[in-house]
């Protein structure tokens, strides 16, 4: 797992398969994945004119953040913008996730924040849920069902809205808007939907879009798409937004810790459990840091004493260890005296035009299920 480095490691083989074009010399290798693709792609639209019919209301406004590709779109970043922002303008919401990586009471809905603590860990919530319950003042609940998640929530009072994060392609429950986010860069890959591409499902899924947010993920050298390159749906509103590191967080016994993003000359060792780590490591060039080692895990990794050692170890020789903040939820656990660990936190920005229109939306899609309670969450205004 540790690979010492000065630059940033590259992509995984299947990644390389997804290139657009692609090397002649990948062709038969990538041919092979095709069949695969076809049948998984006929699943998907069976099951999505299952759900067509069979989706169920919540019966409350209900925003969905997801995307089309695997990996690295910001969602789990947005949906907090998101929620912050409304919470900020005097509504109720809560964020509702699948809590992916979860490996304790799997089947049943759990409260993960109570809008003032974390009452989880990350086994029994999810790395990016108790990533999220970090660094949002408001509820969070899980559950395979997400329909079961809010019914859990509502028991404990009423809400204007709930977001789903990661929910486009929960087709089980209705939404009132769904945003789809897409990495400016990357966007659609080669086209074509897993295992042959990046796809969790094929394009004509855009029909089930109501907004498309098209997002910067700040990796150098990557040029950022417009709505034009990617052929989107002229009928869609189109927002934009960046994500840029903002800041580092180091956690103590009792809370997390906001600190200067000063890492310019300094030597660190990257850890990481993320489907693609490359635009990590490119943040941490981009911010001056000299990469000393890079451990690469797979997404939402379980870490063990046996993993962290081997981090304490290559970080005899650099200044800091520099982890994600879902990553950092599960390595704090760890005792690491005199060792500086740290997480990168990222914030989304969006030009004030877009985030006024974006937020002009999702007032109108309360507004229009009925299920705002005061006059300020239904008369439209935000602000």
């Amino acid at each position: 797992m540790t690979r010492p480095r000065s630059r940033p490691p590259s992509r995984s083989l299947l990644e390389r398969l997804w290139q657009h074009p692609l090397p002649m010399r990948w062709w038969p290798l990538w041919a092979v994945l095709v069949p695969a693709s076809a049948l998984y792609s006929r699943a998907l639209t069976l099951r999505a004119r299952w759900w067509r019919t069979k989706s169920s209301s919540a019966g409350v406004p209900v925003i969905s953040v997801g995307n089309l590709t695997v990996g690295g779109n910001g969602k789990t970043p947005f949906t907090v913008f998101l929620a912050a922002h409304l919470h900020a303008r005097g509504l109720a919401v809560a964020i509702v996730s699948r809590g992916w990586g979860r490996t304790i009471d799997r089947g049943n809905p759990v409260l993960v924040s109570d809008g003032t603590r974390c009452l989880l860990s990350p086994r029994e919530a999810g790395d990016e849920p108790v990533m999220m319950a970090k660094s949002f003042d408001g509820p969070i609940a899980v559950a395979r069902r997400r329909i079961d998640a809010i019914a859990l929530l509502r028991e404990r009072g009423h809400f204007d809205a709930f977001i789903l994060d990661d929910g486009f392609q929960h087709l089980r429950l209705r939404r009132n808007l769904d945003l789809l986010l897409i990495n400016a860069a990357r966007g659609f890959g080669n086209g074509w939907v897993l295992p042959a591409g990046p796809l969790r499902e094929g394009r004509d899924a855009l029909a089930r879009a109501d907004a498309i947010v098209l997002i910067d993920s700040g990796a150098p050298g990557e040029r950022a798409a417009s709505a034009a390159d990617l052929a989107l749906p002229a009928h869609l509103p189109i927002f934009h937004a960046a994500l840029r590191p903002c800041a580092l967080v180091r956690a103590d016994a009792a809370r997390w810790h906001q600190c200067p993003l000063a890492l310019s000359g300094r030597r660190v060792v990257a850890v990481s459990g993320l489907a693609d780590p490359a635009g990590f490591h490119a943040m941490l060039h981009e911010l001056g840091a000299t990469i000393a080692a890079t451990f690469d895990f797979p997404d939402h990794h379980d870490y063990t004493p046996h993993d962290f050692e081997n981090v304490l170890s290559a970080a005899a020789g650099a200044d800091l260890i520099v982890t994600t903040e879902k990553d950092l939820v599960k390595l704090e656990v760890f005792p690491a005296p005199g060792v500086s660990l740290y997480a990168l936190r990222l914030e989304v920005a969006m030009d004030p035009g877009d985030e006024t229109r974006l937020f002009d939306l999702v007032a109108a899609r309360i507004r229009s299920a009925g299920a705002a309670a005061s006059p300020r969450a239904t008369d439209g205004s935000l602000n």
